[in-house]
């Protein structure tokens, strides 16, 4: 019993050997030298009989164990059972019939069978292994076509996209080939456009477009390359109509009756009108010209802003909302009258201001843009040689722009500096006349006598506010006043010859010469003095 089951179990790893590996090539060669085809009877052979013989004589079954055995499971292999049955069948199978060619026997004969068997059982693991393979392979070419199919997808979403991109570059290129779009009247209402320093043509377009002017920048770029006027645009406000066709809307811009808030302020004005003695003539202040800069339109349908509403905004206690500058609060809360609060803030010089804006609005344009005008004098650093405040240089530059000729602002300003640190008083006329409706040159006594918050004849010191608004030339001859001892300077003639000194004599002296002269005489019914 022990013998035979050692047999079956060496058997068993034979077998299980032969179907796992491959014999090379060397190993079937000693196999062939070992069979002798002639002790191969063809006639007696017997597949039973050659399993039996090859696997153990007469201990051999056909399922390779007797019953004592039949405990050792049997080998399954990996393929289908219908291709294991294939391949015993082909094992055991008789040989084909030989072809023969010229009376020789070219085919397999019988006696090759055995070496076939042979040759047929290792490779039925190999199958297995194949089988195994086969299907990884399959899976591979699943994985390998959805690949491709996601490349495709993702292939033809880039076609797709280039092919939009091109459609649509496409159509901007022969949209380029036609005319830009434009309006074709009537125009509409007018509208303020703002042309800022240093605007290109290309840079006003699209202001044009934006405010509804023009119906593209093309249509008015074009246009204003055919308009040579283009060049002498100006920087400011202008009202244009709106929807206009882009030749209109050029030759509106260029047109000097569109141009709009501007605002020009002549050196020494005042921000209320005055009026002189001896003609009766209105001299406009600054806020009748503010009035005047902001109208737009004609007739029925112009808009302005009126001098009343002016002079109640720059009446405000919000002196931020005004653009009041910081070095100025304290000067401007100390004014004794509101309405002149604002006196000296608007600068001499050309202004531009939106007119569409409120009263509020314009004021604090104007007073901002001043602001830095002054400052960029150095009024914020000065102060340092007169002992003044930014606010109290301006006071004073005021006085100057009032009381002398450009070339003699130096000395004025001078006068006023010695004057000050010895504590006398300034008695200019122009002081004076600073709250008087009616004004001249000269001054009566009783004018001068009047007390007020601004009347140097009255008071010592500078006035609250400055009395004009003064030119830059005026604040910085302020800022750094000739040098020299003069007290007193007085105008001697009609063609404005100043003459300076700081002897009291000599001046009054210079008084009698100019009353000579006829400059110093009053219109005013009370007389001269």
């Amino acid at each position: 019993m022990t013998d035979r089951w050692a047999r079956a179990e060496e058997l068993f790893r034979q077998r299980e050997a032969d179907r796992r590996y491959r014999r090379d090539d060397r190993a079937w060669a000693e196999h062939d030298e070992n069979y002798d085809n002639e002790n191969y009877d063809d006639e007696n052979y017997d597949g039973e009989n050659y399993r039996r013989d090859q696997y153990g004589g007469d201990h051999y079954s056909g399922d390779y164990y007797d019953d004592e055995t039949t405990v050792i499971p049997r080998y399954v292999d990996d393929v289908d059972d219908h291709v294991e049955e294939e391949e015993e069948q082909a094992l055991f199978a008789p040989p084909p019939p030989a072809s023969r060619r010229g009376g020789q026997s070219t085919g397999a004969t019988r006696a090759d069978a055995p070496r076939r068997a042979k040759r047929v059982q290792p490779e039925r693991s190999g199958r297995a292994q194949r089988g195994k393979r086969s299907r990884a392979a399959s899976r591979k070419a699943v994985e390998r076509k959805r690949r491709r199919r996601n490349m495709w997808i993702v292939g033809g979403v880039f076609v797709l996209l280039f092919t939009g991109a091109a459609i649509f570059a496409g159509m901007k290129l022969i949209a380029g080939f036609g005319p830009p779009e434009d309006y074709a009247g009537p125009p509409g209402p007018l509208v303020i456009v703002q042309v800022h320093d240093g605007d290109t043509s290309t840079q006003i377009a699209a202001t044009m477009l934006e405010r509804g002017v023009v119906a593209s920048t093309g249509a008015f770029v074009e246009a204003a390359v055919r308009n040579s006027n283009m060049n002498s645009v100006q920087p400011g406000f202008y009202a244009i109509p709106s929807h206009s066709p882009a030749v209109q809307a050029v030759a509106a811009l260029v047109g000097k009756q569109s141009r709009v808030g501007n605002l020009v302020v002549s050196e020494g004005r005042l921000l209320h009108d005055q009026h002189d003695v001896s003609t009766g003539g209105r001299y406009d202040g600054i806020y009748r010209k503010i009035a005047e800069a902001s109208c737009v339109g004609t007739g029925t349908n112009q808009k302005c802003v009126t001098y009343e509403q002016l002079d109640a905004a720059g009446a405000s206690l919000d002196l931020s909302a005004l653009g009041v500058p910081e070095w100025a609060i304290r000067g401007v809360q100390d004014c004794p009258d509101r309405t002149r609060q604002l006196e000296g803030l608007i600068a001499a010089g050309t202004w531009d201001f939106d007119p569409s804006a409120p009263p509020e609005q314009i004021l604090r344009q104007l007073v901002t843009a001043s602001a830095k005008s002054y400052e960029a004098t150095g009024l914020v650093q000065s102060g340092g040689e007169t002992k003044l405040t930014p606010y109290q240089t301006l006071v004073a530059a005021s006085l100057v722009e009032r009381e002398a000729k450009p070339q003699d602002m130096g000395k004025v300003a001078r006068v006023i500096v010695n004057r000050l640190r010895v504590g006398q008083m300034l008695q200019f006329d122009s002081t004076v006349n600073y709250t008087l409706d009616r004004t001249e040159v000269a001054t009566t006594d009783a004018d001068r006598a009047e007390e007020t918050a601004w009347n140097t004849y009255a008071m010592t010191g500078l006035p609250k506010t400055p009395i004009a608004a003064p030119s830059l030339n005026a604040l910085r001859a302020m800022e750094s006043p000739e040098v020299g001892p003069w007290l007193y300077f007085v105008t001697v003639d009609k063609q404005g010859t100043t003459l300076f000194t700081d002897d009291y004599q000599e001046h009054l002296r210079l008084i009698a010469r100019a009353q000579r002269s006829g400059i110093l005489d009053s219109s005013k019914d009370s007389g001269g003095r």
